[in-house]
């Protein structure tokens, strides 16, 4: 018996090295995957483990009057011979890795090699291979969760194969002193062998999985990188350009056949094979293209005739969509040889590719639409402010034409002048600190006329920061609420200063007034909501530090504070590195 059992196993491992080699080919691995298979691969599958089982007869051991002898090549056996063999590991591995209908497949070709190899024990085989398949087949769905069996459970089910064989021997024989010898004899050893056998067969499979998983890994790593290297295309929109180069970003980076790009309706780029035959928009003329982009869910195409363009290399496709929020705004075409080609890890890839594109696309839609959405808002503020002064100053000018004409007509210059500087810096988002200090110069001007005497004006700015960008008529606004507010109970001696200053890498603009200062109840919310008060609105404060916050962050707000001796002081960040700086020497 010791001497059978080695011998058995010496031969299983020379078996065990081609099923080494099995776990390399594409078709096998597939099983891991866990996908629904086809009548056609299910045929393969089982003539695949029938073959192995075939291959485990031939690594058997002939046994003949209590003496076992090897022979590189078997002939029938005769009536007193039998034969210690591992054909029984490829029926119960293709029944747990293909389920029922592969495992009797791989069962009745091994059953009938066993019949046809005959012996004491041939008809006892031919009857327990098939029926082994359709057991382990079924044993499989009780561990439907795991991708591959593990070897401890394998090991198991490995034991119950030789057994329901000996079993076997002793039901179909008529010498039944004969059958027990035999079964003495072979039983251990081959319960040892196959089931070992089959242990080291499902930890080759683990082996398999783990190195899916990691070319997975890799794959989706490659998916990141092929999204962020497509991002500056992207950003521009999908058009015929940026489609070709993605097409052909995506041809270099994966081991696809051909690469296709579609919007919702035409065909943008195509890549690789086929590339003659597909004319950058014509009309997407695949049924699953289409069904994709109306779905917004991947589809995998093995029909040829469904593959646009039709062309002898290209037998599959993945097909993703490129989302944008949740609407499909085109396809990425995959193509390949052969349905075979397609294994689990170009799934994972071409799903995490599509949905990393997809971010991105939502989200350069999304800056985009931040963008314009600032731009209106803006634009409504301005709209705001522009009336509230121009209304204020026509009424100023109305009473004057009654008591000065002569001071109308020169308010009605300064307007004119003040109107001309108005529309030139509010036609961009940003003014310079100089425009800035033009429109101001020609707005108190104007107040000038209607409060001479009342209020002087000064301002101190550092040297350089004549170029920095604000938001228009930010100091003109400011400066308009302390004449308005500020002193408005001063007959004369009011006082404005205006500093802009460097603090850091900040520039800091301050503006005080000798006037009666600001409620302390309104000190906290004047500018982060309209205040309703007797004194006006609070809206145009609210406006410019809505703005400035904005363009340059809360860092930017306006800060109110009551003076000491009387007054108000407002004051706010621009920072450097956001606006735009040149030196002055």
């Amino acid at each position: 018996m010791q001497a059978l059992t080695l011998q058995l196993f010496e031969r299983m491992g020379i078996l065990l090295i081609l099923t080494f080699i099995l776990t390399r080919i594409p078709l096998f691995r597939q099983l891991l995957d866990r996908r629904k298979m086809s009548a056609r691969r299910i045929v393969a599958y089982s003539c695949l483990f029938g073959l192995f089982g075939i291959l485990g007869t031939y690594a058997g051991v002939v046994v003949e009057a209590g003496a076992s002898g090897s022979f590189f090549w078997l002939q029938p056996l005769g009536p007193n011979q039998a034969l210690a063999h591992s054909a029984l590991v490829g029926v119960v591995i293709g029944g747990l890795m293909g389920g029922r209908l592969v495992g009797i497949g791989g069962g009745l070709l091994t059953g009938a090699h066993l019949f046809y190899i005959g012996g004491f024990a041939g008809l006892a085989g031919a009857v327990t291979a098939p029926i082994t398949g359709v057991l382990a087949g079924s044993v499989a769905k009780f561990f439907a969760q795991e991708r591959v069996i593990s070897p401890a459970k394998a090991l198991f089910i490995g034991m119950f194969a030789p057994i329901l064989l000996m079993g076997a021997i002793l039901i179909f024989t008529t010498e039944p002193e004969k059958a027990i010898a035999l079964v003495d004899e072979i039983g251990l050893p081959m319960v040892l062998t196959n089931s070992v056998s089959i242990a080291i067969f499902a930890t080759m499979l683990h082996v398999a999985l783990r190195e899916e998983e990691r070319a997975a890994a890799y794959e989706t790593e490659k998916a990141l990188h092929i999204a962020e290297a497509a991002l500056p295309h992207l950003k521009q929109g999908l058009t015929y350009r940026t489609a070709q180069a993605v097409a052909a970003l995506l041809l270099r980076e994966l081991k696809a056949t051909a690469v296709a790009l579609t919007d919702t309706e035409r065909v943008l780029a195509h890549a690789g094979t086929g590339n003659a035959a597909v004319r950058p928009g014509e009309p997407i003329g695949s049924a699953s293209a289409q069904a994709v982009i109306a779905t917004g869910q991947l589809r995998i195409v093995a029909q040829p005739e469904d593959i646009q363009p039709r062309h002898p290399a290209l037998g599959a496709a993945i097909i993703v969509p490129m989302m944008e929020g949740a609407k499909a705004v085109g396809a990425i075409q995959l193509y390949f040889k052969r349905p075979d080609d397609i294994r689990r890890v170009e799934i994972v890839m071409a799903e995490g590719l599509g949905q990393l594109i997809s971010y991105q696309l939502g989200a350069t839609a999304h800056e985009k639409m931040t963008s314009l959405m600032k731009e209106a808002e803006l634009k409504l503020l301005q709209a705001q402010i522009n009336p509230h002064f121009l209304f204020n100053t026509l009424n100023a000018i109305h009473a004057l034409i009654r008591t000065d004409p002569a001071l109308a007509r020169e308010a009605t210059l300064q307007l004119g002048n003040f109107m001309r500087l108005n529309v030139r810096v509010m036609a961009s988002r940003r003014t310079t600190v100089q425009e800035e200090m033009e429109l101001l110069k020609a707005y108190l001007a104007i107040i000038q006329i209607r409060f001479e005497g009342q209020f002087t004006f000064g301002s101190l700015i550092d040297a350089g920061l004549e170029e920095l960008l604000i938001p228009p008529a930010t100091l003109q606004m400011l400066v308009e609420n302390s004449i308005k507010h500020g002193l408005r109970n001063r007959v004369s001696g009011g006082v404005i200063r205006l500093e802009l200053k460097r603090a850091g890498s900040s520039a800091v603009v301050r503006l005080e007034d000798n006037g009666t200062g600001i409620s302390p109840d309104m000190l906290s919310s004047l500018g982060e909501q309209p205040v309703k008060s007797g004194e006006g609105t609070g809206i145009g404060i609210y406006n410019i530090n809505q703005r400035l916050i904005s363009m340059f962050g809360r860092e930017a707000k306006l800060v109110f504070d009551n003076l000491a001796e009387g007054g108000c002081r407002v004051t706010f960040r621009i920072p450097l590195h956001d606006s735009k700086e040149v030196s002055v020497s």
